[in-house]
């Protein structure tokens, strides 16, 4: 059967979805406000980059460490939480039309660009507390994310409603993509233990890899449930919930472990 090429979106539905995103955006904002009074914000991540000292095949003794820049850690953390509440924000306002337009296409392109900037912030201070400083490595971890989350994106365009079958090659580009930094931290992790002497992370850390490992795939698994179009999960507008559920659940689980342990 030929599906609908648009999907319905009633008066109550969008009223929901009005104050469900409203109430969002106030929940990231007072999270976000949290990090920056309660946190220490003199608590710095450094970002170095790596210098051989001579041409290529200089022994790694020779070479020099630097520091470029610091990164304050309440400052990072308070960051994924208030772009969130923007984004909110702005679909709960001035956007709400146009957001309403868009679900009604099988899409919310708001989603995925507040993604794009809240989940790599996300993922490069995961890098960071995990160990990993180096410039070149922390801007290739930032375009791998960016990179799976434009996948989710695509996977959005290239299958609207009304389609006779789901393309999923950008969904399994994007999970190819974002599996990159996770694969990063998990070798940076395994080097470390490896070394003898060298310094492992305090416990914490691993609880929020595994923690927000997970939930970063429970994204992945709701785009799947959504297109593989059974039960529950055939209506589009439940999957949209869901996404704003799991971000508040990812954010707040990576800040509040972020605070709990290094900012108070």
């Amino acid at each position: 059967m030929q599906r609908a090429s648009t999907i319905e979106v009633t008066d109550e539905e969008s009223g929901r979805l009005r104050r469900w995103n409203a109430v969002m955006g106030v929940l990231h904002a007072i999270s976000g406000t949290l990090m920056l009074v309660l946190g220490d914000r003199n608590f710095e991540l450094p970002v170095s980059v790596f210098s051989l000292g001579g041409p290529p095949g200089t022994p790694l003794s020779e070479g020099s460490l630097d520091e470029v820049v610091g990164i304050p850690l309440a400052v990072g953390t308070a960051g994924f939480l208030f772009l969130s509440a923007i984004f909110h924000g702005v679909i709960a306002t001035v956007g709400f039309q146009r957001y309403i337009d868009e679900l009604r296409h099988g899409r919310n392109r708001f989603r995925w660009v507040e993604y794009a900037l809240s989940a790599t912030l996300m993922i490069v201070l995961i890098a960071l507390v995990t160990g990993i400083a180096d410039l070149a490595a922390l801007v290739v971890i930032a375009f791998a994310n960016a990179t799976m989350i434009f996948c989710g994106w695509l996977m959005e365009m290239a299958n609207p409603p009304g389609r006779q079958r789901t393309w999923w090659t950008p969904f399994i580009v994007g999970c190819v993509a974002g599996a990159g930094p996770w694969i990063a931290i998990a070798a940076t992790l395994v080097a470390n233990a490896s070394i003898e002497g060298a310094a492992t992370p305090p416990g914490f850390v691993y609880g929020i890899i595994i923690s927000i490992f997970l939930l970063f795939n429970c994204f992945a698994l709701n785009q799947w449930l959504q297109y593989r179009g059974k039960g529950r999960f055939a209506s589009y507008l439940l999957g949209e919930r869901v996404y704003v559920v799991l971000s508040l659940v990812a954010k707040s689980a990576l800040a509040w472990q972020i605070f709990a342990n290094t900012l108070i």
